[in-house]
């Protein structure tokens, strides 16, 4: 197998955390995916990272897809829950850290382009779906240890690595101070080695 990834990716990320978390070793290949060079559209016609080139030659992209993937392939701790309702909510939890992560990406992208093209509208809309994004989780999470209420999962990674990724992007914005269940979580995850060996710079 190999990966491919941005390092700055919180999708990519998300991946690495899981193949550290499953102990599956996997080549790493570093792509930019908005320089003109990058070879990813070769692997993932979307032009996106990550991609998991497999044994095979077939390729799977889509974080989600990926770590599904990663978790069914080794025993060594299941990130995703074997009962249904369980499940349910911790893919819950995933599409919501996914989503506060795409508005992010997109408030970057937007961002990037020439001062008088960018839309402030657009900024602001997508800025609205972060706030709201962290707060339904802080709400969610309550006084629950893990954010599915039964254990570590892949809920966990993903919203850890959407924290990680505003931390990055906006550290202008001080979510920490008015969510401290979030927070919480935050200097739990930052504390396991799959996550500190994987922090964005």
């Amino acid at each position: 197998m190999k990966l491919l990834v941005s390092p700055t990716s919180p999708f990519a990320r998300k991946v690495r955390i899981v193949l550290a978390e499953k102990k599956i070793e996997c080549p790493i290949q570093i792509e930019h995916p908005w320089q003109a060079d990058s070879a990813i559209s070769d692997y993932n016609p979307l032009g996106q990272v990550p991609a998991l080139e497999l044994d095979d030659g077939s390729v799977l992209f889509d974080s989600r897809v990926i770590a599904e993937y990663l978790d069914s392939i080794s025993p060594v701790s299941r990130l995703y829950p074997q009962e249904r309702r369980v499940l349910i909510d911790t893919r819950r939890w995933e599409a919501l850290a996914d989503g506060i992560c795409n508005a992010a990406v997109a408030i970057v992208i937007e961002k990037r382009r020439p001062a008088d093209k960018q839309s402030e509208e657009w900024i602001t809309h997508q800025h609205a779906k972060i706030v709201r994004g962290l707060a339904a989780m802080n709400c969610d999470l309550g006084e629950r240890l893990w954010c599915n209420g039964e254990a570590y999962s892949i809920a966990d990674i993903a919203v850890g690595c959407a924290l990680d990724y505003l931390g990055l992007r906006f550290s202008e914005l001080d979510w920490k101070t008015s969510h401290p269940k979030l927070t919480a979580l935050h200097e739990k995850l930052s504390t396991r080695p799959s996550f500190s060996d994987t922090l964005p710079a």
